[in-house]
């Protein structure tokens, strides 16, 4: 099974499967997110899987807050990267 891998600029190592990536229900929540941000955390449970935790983990403030932003940039840039490597 083919999987994209890659780090963001913030060193998030992420690993989707090719299969993650073709789940229509992700192509469904993508395309909410713009009108019903509360969809964000479905995005990321379904590209990232159990890696979704790290990933909220990893933009944690020292309070123990997950910034929305912050998440939301890291979702844009694995999306960004992925369309690069398919290239």
């Amino acid at each position: 099974m083919k999987t994209i891998r890659g780090v963001t600029s913030t060193g998030f190592a992420f690993e989707i499967t090719k299969e993650r990536l073709e789940n229509y229900e992700l192509l469904e929540a993508i395309a909410e997110v713009d009108t019903n941000p509360a969809v964000l955390p479905k995005v990321v449970k379904l590209m990232l899987g159990n890696k979704s935790e790290d990933l909220k983990n990893h933009v944690r403030t020292a309070d123990g807050i997950v910034p929305l932003d912050k998440i939301g940039n890291e979702i844009r840039e694995i999306f960004t990267s992925k369309n690069q490597l398919k290239k």
